[in-house]
């Protein structure tokens, strides 16, 4: 679905027509809203919806108020729930979803960037599920997180609508929109793989030299 993304939008909008913005809706409000859904299409998916735009199957104001609103109530929500679970989830042993590794890589995002976390992470998959999460557990005063919800919500949706609205319909990028797409996901995981690349090294060089290593 997130490779071939234009192809389910363009079906979904030949299907339901305006029922499509409350489809968007749902879906950027679960992959923001819900610790379970990190899956689902968030970068590739507005970049995909500033591309029908701009073809006239999609109304770009609407659209963006849409993704906003979603993003913003998203945040929101999975704020409150990890406010109200708080950590006990994280200590299931196995589970896939609620992976210490993922609190972890959260954990390090708000050392390094603050509060600023909640607008950066918005670019990164995984810590954009997570970070609001963690916000929540961290009681983060919920003003502040709010503010910068919203504006992370408003750079977000800013900056991949109108990409897909001006670049999308590029005659190289059109007939080639999976590249696009995948392009598009490369360049927001890549964040998280140079952060784990770096995680993983840090034991190597720390570890002190053994007997071996010495002769």
């Amino acid at each position: 679905m997130v490779l071939h993304v234009d192809e389910h939008l363009h079906q979904v909008i030949q299907t339901y027509g305006t029922g499509t913005y409350l489809l968007l809706f749902v879906i950027v409000f679960c992959e923001t809203g819900l610790v379970v859904t990190p899956f689902l299409p968030g970068d590739s998916l507005l970049f995909a919806v500033g591309a029908f735009c701009a073809r006239g199957s999609l109304d770009l104001v609407t659209a963006m108020v849409v993704l906003t609103a979603a993003g913003i109530l998203g945040d929101s929500v999975n704020y409150w729930i990890g406010a109200r679970v708080g950590p006990a989830v994280f200590q299931r042993k196995g589970s896939k979803i609620f992976r210490p590794e993922y609190l972890e890589r959260t954990h390090h995002f708000y050392e390094k960037y603050g509060a600023k976390t909640i607008v950066l992470a918005r670019f990164v998959p995984i810590v954009r599920t997570f970070a609001p999460f963690v916000a929540g557990i961290g009681r983060m005063s919920y003003a502040k997180f709010l503010a910068y919800n919203v504006i992370g919500a408003l750079v977000w949706v800013g900056l991949l609508v109108p990409a897909g609205y001006f670049f999308g319909n590029i005659p190289v990028v059109r007939q080639n929109f999976e590249i696009a797409i995948l392009v598009i996901i490369v360049v927001s995981v890549l964040p998280v793989v140079i952060e784990l690349v770096r995680h993983r090294r840090r034991p190597v060089a720390g570890r002190p030299a053994s007997s071996a290593d010495a002769g």
